[in-house]
């Protein structure tokens, strides 16, 4: 006797079977490379950024320049906020797919 299709999609969407597992394609290891370097990349970037808006910070303070004295806060509250995000980028989606392998 067979089952009808509605209720094979019924139990399909309960649980497909389907889990991460490493290793199960060729280049993963050159995948993270890749990845990690970009990460890298990203916070020798943000270093510079900080660093250029820490100096518009401190030269539109010294000079009276209002604007570029808010510029410069800006732009390092952004870079702060965006070495939040590259330093915690792989614990933010490791708590996230933790938190997706709970739903069922």
């Amino acid at each position: 006797m067979s089952i009808p299709l509605a209720d094979r999609v019924i139990q399909l969407a309960y649980d497909p079977g389907i889990t991460p597992k490493g290793g199960g394609l060729p280049g993963l290891a050159v995948l993270k490379n890749v990845v990690n370097s970009i990460n890298m990349f990203g916070i020798i970037a943000v270093v510079g950024a900080l660093a250029v808006s820490l100096g518009v910070w401190a030269w539109g303070h010294h000079t009276g320049g209002h604007q570029a004295e808010a510029n410069g806060k800006k732009g390092a509250v952004v870079a702060a906020g965006a070495a939040l995000g590259l330093g915690a980028a792989n614990g933010i989606v490791a708590f996230f797919s933790g938190l997706g392998s709970q739903v069922h």
